[in-house]
């Protein structure tokens, strides 16, 4: 599975273990509550549910954004 981290600093993409959107929410809430510099929140969203950083490019399929600027969670396709 495959999450665009989208802030106002630039995209991070991350690959882990497919999950529910859900879950995706729930994962999202915990780390955000755990960062005091949202700077930091890829690497906590790593750190805590076991994903990694990856290269993003125009031939990834990406299944979740999470948009830290709004707290949106979607799919690219809604």
């Amino acid at each position: 599975m495959i999450i665009e981290i989208d802030s106002y600093r630039g995209s991070v993409y991350l690959s882990g273990k497919k999950c529910s959107k859900q879950r995706i929410r729930e994962m999202y809430r915990q780390t955000k509550e755990e960062v005091t510099d949202i700077q930091d929140f890829p690497d906590m969203f790593c750190r805590l549910h076991h994903f990694d950083r990856i290269l993003g490019s125009d031939e990834v399929s990406i299944d979740f954004v999470l948009d830290t600027d709004t707290d949106r969670i979607y799919s690219p396709s809604e």
